[in-house]
């Protein structure tokens, strides 16, 4: 029997309060020196006490290095505390933790400008996260290529985002076409300081990249990977050290940490909305929504996801070209700070589209259908958290999807999709499973 609710559309606020930290007064080399002692003292005593609380914060870490803190440049003197506890290793570890910065908790971003080679997918959600970085690196100064597989004159390349990688190149940038496994070849005697691999999903498609790198001198070395690598857990959220999936991304983040690199590191996005992503998302929330239809929901819909804008995912990235050494060896969750209910995200679309939705529930195995080829998302609790992005690099989100959605909504009506003819062929099935009639 179906259960059929209209949600309200009533609007909610959120308030986010920050404290700005008191501006650093700079004093007279005695009087420094003495000052700076006592800090030492304190802050000793601080971690003494604060340890155990951050190893719980972070129960799957394995293992933290000692943090330091430098002060130096004072009038014409310099000082330096270095030397501060260890937090030691949690006993509730899984797998391979992130790491703090070895040059203490803030990171300050380095203004080199360097040379980014972004190895870019040619389908797929990931494909428009290299556009994104692209252009954000451009804008950073960065002399930026973007290797897109295959060639240019591929079908696929006349879906976004490659029908806007004229944006890349008006920016600056460079855009070629070829085979990863012959980088030398695509990209000649072209020389990077930094190679993003946004392609592979498994070793032999990335061990490649990695060689060629590696052997050509390149310094640092990011891999797009996928929070799909964690293996299913009753304690959520998913964060960095949670036991992952054998083979394919963790066999070449493995390989990666075995690699002559001064830095590498891990990305694992999830799902993800923006202009120009070719894989839909929100689409298909509002393709039923804007044509009146039904929002069939598996299970209760009370089932919690996480979407990020892919801005969060370019700057996060951004931020470890910019900070080598913060981001060296570690891996983040490539990720927004919110979850989001699967009911939650229908009333959020409904109300960037100015609808009231009609949600309907059902049992996958009851209806007889795959709830993979009914519903765009996992019919599951699937998300992660940003721990170490915020820890390490000092990445905030921007993410809000309130807005996010009204401007996908808006970008949604500009292309005529929701006017184009939809088939609703699986939709037809359950419902006339769950003996529902749709007069849209």
């Amino acid at each position: 029997m179906a259960r059929s609710l209209s949600m309200p559309s009533g609007q909610e606020k959120t308030v986010i309060n920050t404290v700005a930290s008191p501006p650093l007064k700079l004093l007279p080399p005695h009087k420094a020196h003495s000052q700076l002692s006592a800090m030492a003292a304190a802050t000793s005593a601080f971690f003494s006490v604060a340890s155990s609380s951050f190893s719980h914060r972070h129960r799957r870490a394995t293992l933290l290095p000692s943090p330091s803190l430098s002060f130096s440049s004072l009038s014409s003197s310099s000082s330096s505390i270095s030397s501060l506890p260890s937090f030691g290793a949690s006993p509730l570890a899984k797998s391979p933790p992130f790491r703090v910065s070895p040059s203490g908790f803030s990171v300050s971003a380095s203004s080199e400008k360097k040379r980014v080679l972004i190895v870019n997918t040619n389908s797929g959600g990931h494909a428009v996260i290299g556009f994104y970085l692209a252009k954000e690196l451009l804008g950073g100064g960065h002399d930026v290529t973007v290797l897109t597989v295959g060639e240019e004159s591929s079908d696929k390349m006349k879906k976004t985002p490659f029908t806007r990688f004229s944006e890349i190149v008006s920016a600056g940038g460079r855009t070629v076409w070829g085979d990863p496994a012959d980088l030398g070849k695509a990209v000649g005697e072209a020389k990077f300081d930094v190679i993003v691999d946004n392609n592979g999903k498994d070793l032999d498609a990335v061990k490649p990249v990695a060689d060629w790198a590696a052997s050509s001198g390149v310094g640092q070395f990011l891999f797009v990977s996928s929070a799909g690598i964690y293996k299913p857990t009753d304690e959520l959220p998913h964060v960095e050290g949670d036991a992952v999936k054998e083979g394919g991304h963790a066999a070449v983040e493995q390989y990666l940490s075995t690699l002559s690199f001064g830095s590498w590191a891990s990305f694992r996005p999830q799902y993800m909305i923006g202009s120009g992503n070719n894989k839909d998302c929100e689409e298909w929330f509002f393709d039923r929504i804007v044509r009146d239809r039904p929002v069939l929901l598996p299970g209760s819909g009370m089932q919690l996801t996480n979407i990020a804008h892919v801005r969060d995912l370019s700057s996060m990235l951004s931020l470890a070209v910019q900070n080598p050494s913060a981001a060296a060896g570690n891996i983040f969750n490539c990720v927004s700070d919110r979850a989001v209910t699967f009911i939650g995200l229908v009333k959020l679309c409904a109300r960037a589209a100015g609808r009231e939705p009609n949600i309907i529930f059902y049992d996958p195995k009851a209806v007889g259908v795959d709830a993979k080829k009914a519903f765009p998302f996992r019919n599951m609790h699937f998300y992660s958290e940003p721990r170490a992005a915020k820890e390490i690099l000092g990445w905030t989100s921007t993410t809000n999807l309130a807005e996010d959605l009204k401007e996908r909504f808006s970008e949604y009506v500009s292309i005529g999709r929701d006017k184009k003819e939809i088939k609703f062929d699986l939709d037809d099935k359950i419902l006339e499973a769950l003996k529902v009639t749709v007069t849209a």
